[in-house]
């Protein structure tokens, strides 16, 4: 096959997800050349009381990075719902005692909102049409081999159509199963949780008034996301992560009776919190893993969102942790002294000195949540929620809890 060789880049985004396309958007911004590599697969168009099944709880500091680059206000707001209070509620003790509960609101931080709901179809939509604006050049082929020569040759990237490209720095942003990140020897350490993450919309009978609901269950983790209204009435997004056996199972049963035994399990978990909660989307299910990468950069490859990090879904955090990466190394790379090129070592070590505290204060929070409310020990019961019901009556930890989960408090 005949090879052909593009003109050079300052860096190549591998990637074309959320995270790629905001990364090719925001290093453009910072007068750099770049490129982006990977297949465009057709979007369906929006279609009325039609909602995309991956849905997103961004922050405001994930909004006001999608705001800065042009994307926050081409989102149809008729498709996006704010999050002004949050409820957590712990298991019900075996002795009677009610539930812990935890509430948090936006006006405790000072704010509008602490999060907004957005489908990833929508979010992707418009961050494509600012990437084919912006004219950044987007090769639609897989990523198949690097070639990283001496300091001063940057790397050489093979497509699976026979391209060479040439870059200074390549961007993986091609997922947790990094084809990029394993190209260029940085490793991943992957655990399992012997869990499944259970998405579907659900049409509810009473309004969820832009509350998030999540319930610590001895079947597991479930949240019910507010999402606009359907010409049916009110709809929340669930994510249920439970166990794997529990959730294999729920899945093989036909559709009917997969609809009923949800919503069975649905009115237990929830004590009737939003009234009848019913199936009204596909069910789809995937496997939780907690990972991290000990580098994030390494011979002129560097990595960001789920290439670099996954966190299990229990705080919703994952893509605002990759937009959070996003910002850090456009500005690492943007406020760099003129002499240095964007592959220079001593940079790339301040992105991953930038990152390190927030990926590790959300690796433990999410992993300790989970394995905290996953015990069923009902001494452990007690305390959980007598803890949720002592945190619920202390207003300045409350604010801190709210601005944490907010991203009000430190913006990445």
């Amino acid at each position: 096959m005949t090879q052909a060789t593009s003109s050079q880049a300052d860096i190549l985004v591998v990637g074309t997800g959320i995270a790629g396309l905001a990364a090719a958007l925001a290093l453009a911004r910072q007068g750099l050349r770049v490129g982006l590599l990977g297949p465009r697969a057709p979007l369906p168009a929006p279609e009325a009381d039609s909602f995309d099944p991956r849905v997103y709880a961004l922050s405001p500091a994930s909004r006001d990075l999608l705001a800065d680059l042009g994307i926050w206000d081409a989102l149809p707001a008729e498709r996006i719902t704010g999050v002004r209070r949050m409820e957590i509620l712990g298991d019900r003790p075996v002795w009677g005692d009610r539930p812990g509960r935890l509430g948090l609101s936006a006006w405790q931080a000072g704010c509008d909102h602490l999060a907004w709901i957005a489908e990833s179809r929508e979010l992707e939509r418009v961050l494509r049409q600012a990437v084919q604006w912006s004219g950044i050049r987007w090769t639609t082929e897989d990523f198949v081999g690097l070639e990283a020569g001496r300091a001063a040759d940057g790397v050489t990237l093979r497509t699976s159509g026979g391209q060479a490209l040439r870059a200074r720095l390549a961007v993986a942003a091609d997922g947790a199963d990094s084809k990029l990140r394993e190209a260029a020897g940085l490793s991943a350490q992957r655990s399992a949780y012997g869990a499944t993450g259970v998405v579907v919309h659900l049409g509810a009978e009473l309004p969820h008034q832009e509350c998030a609901c999540q319930w610590f269950t001895p079947n597991g983790v479930l949240a019910l996301l507010p999402m606009p209204d359907t010409r049916d009435g009110p709809q929340v997004s669930m994510v249920w992560s439970m166990p794997a056996a529990q959730a294999a199972a729920l899945l093989a049963l036909p559709e009917p009776d997969r609809a009923r035994a949800l919503e069975t399990r649905l009115a237990a978990a929830t004590g009737g919190r939003l009234g009848a909660l019913r199936v009204r989307s596909p069910l789809f299910g995937f496997p939780l893993v907690l990972q991290h990468c000990p580098q994030l950069a390494h011979r002129g490859v560097v990595l960001l969102g789920d290439a670099a990090h996954v966190v299990h879904p229990l705080a919703g955090q994952g893509l605002n942790l990759g937009l959070g990466d996003v910002k850090a190394l456009a500005q690492v790379l943007g406020g760099r002294e003129p002499f240095r090129t964007v592959d220079d070592p001593r940079l790339l070590r301040r992105y991953e000195r930038a990152r390190a505290e927030p990926l590790l204060a959300m690796r433990a929070v999410t992993d300790g949540l989970f394995h905290l409310f996953g015990a069923q020990a009902a001494p452990v019961a007690w305390l959980r929620n007598a803890g949720l019901d002592l945190v619920d009556r202390m207003p300045l930890l409350k604010r801190m809890l709210v601005n944490g989960a907010s991203g009000t408090g430190t913006r990445a």
